[in-house]
């Protein structure tokens, strides 16, 4: 985008090319995602919000990663599992997660499906298949490899989605991964979620290779490289991956280019390292502003139905966030359950110990 015009990047898709491109369902896909994507900006405004004023104690916002977050759960079946790199908690909501369960998980209370131990942000949701997240870079790859392996050797279907920024491909866990994966003929989609900067280190500081999905090649499996801030383009990609996945082809690795629009969460500072004009390209690449306009341009919503869906979301985090905040903090007999699946004496005895001190409120 030249530095100075205004307005984000159009999606140059005609009618008969986004039916070619996503079915004769191509609008209901367009509307919802277009709802998901709404939903994802106005939950990191929220809640970026409520750490400020110290009501939650952190918050990553996935800001600008919009469109790959939907377009991937849309892509994907029930059947499949997914490994998060950071910014996927929108994806689990599309694909069922709670989203009061995971308001509780962000204020740490007693509701909070992992009772406060879990770093906020950073949700757990067996029951869509989505695995906790890891601040720990590149853990998951090697962990979906696995993940992988073990569905082809069950042969009930299903793949495995590893997410993973740019600077999660120069660690050993990017090589161990996709090297197994390959190795094994796992059904494992990579997906590197390239925003350019790994916190404050950009991709040109960490890599010498300009296109992360050309590392695939080394592997042994095909890599592209995409958009990640056009829906249309990410929904259809990661849809023919899913079916190649799903025949036996082996792995597969998408880079899908992207832009943080926001900090790398609630406890960093961009202005000291972003570059002039960063932020006015990553504003000209807005994923759902870009969906937006194709929308208005195609007549898919009118302004009262998107001002109605606006009011509908906002208010979800409303009632979430009420609930959250007048819930009870986790009680202190809660650090001992889920720890084991059958107690032992020492964590029986640790716990006696602990109740005595506490007054003996255990029950």
């Amino acid at each position: 985008m030249a530095e100075g015009s205004d307005g984000p990047l159009p999606l140059p898709y005609s009618e008969s090319e986004l039916q070619d491109a996503l079915g004769s369902e191509w609008k209901a896909l367009l509307t919802q995602g277009y709802r998901w994507m709404l939903f994802g900006r106005l939950m990191d405004n929220r809640f970026l919000g409520l750490q400020r004023q110290g009501r939650i104690g952190f918050y990553g916002p996935a800001t600008g990663h919009e469109a790959l977050n939907v377009g991937c759960a849309l892509a994907l079946a029930p059947e499949d599992w997914v490994f998060p790199g950071l910014r996927e908690q929108l994806l689990a909501l599309v694909r069922g997660m709670n989203l009061q369960g995971y308001v509780h998980h962000l204020f740490g209370d007693g509701m909070d499906p992992s009772l406060g131990r879990q770093m906020p942000c950073h949700p757990t949701a067996a029951s869509v298949g989505y695995v906790s997240m890891a601040s720990t870079v590149g853990t998951q790859i090697v962990q979906a490899a696995g993940s992988g392996y073990a569905q082809a050797l069950r042969g009930k279907g299903g793949i495995t989605v590893a997410f993973f920024g740019d600077g999660a491909t120069s660690t050993s866990d990017f090589h161990a991964g996709m090297n197994m994966a390959s190795v094994f003929n796992c059904p494992v989609l990579f997906i590197c979620a390239n925003n350019q900067w790994a916190i404050s280190v950009p991709v040109s500081k960490q890599t010498a290779v300009t296109e992360l999905a050309k590392k695939a090649k080394a592997y042994g499996m095909p890599g592209e490289r995409i958009d990640g801030t056009d829906f249309v383009r990410v929904l259809s990609t990661l849809r023919s991956a899913r079916k190649q996945l799903s025949a036996g082809k082996g792995p597969v690795m998408v880079e899908a280019v992207v832009y943080r629009m926001n900090p790398h969460s609630s406890s960093d500072d961009p202005t000291r390292y972003l570059p002039p004009g960063y932020l006015r390209e990553a504003r000209a690449h807005d994923p759902l502003a870009r969906l937006e306009a194709l929308g208005d341009r195609l007549g898919l919503l009118t302004p009262e139905e998107k001002e109605r869906m606006r009011k509908e979301i906002e208010d979800e985090f409303r009632k979430a966030i009420a609930e959250a905040e007048v819930a009870p903090p986790p009680s202190p007999d809660s650090l001992f359950r889920d720890t084991l699946k059958e107690s032992v004496w020492p964590l029986t005895e640790e716990r006696d110990t602990f109740d005595r001190d506490q007054g003996g409120h255990f029950p």
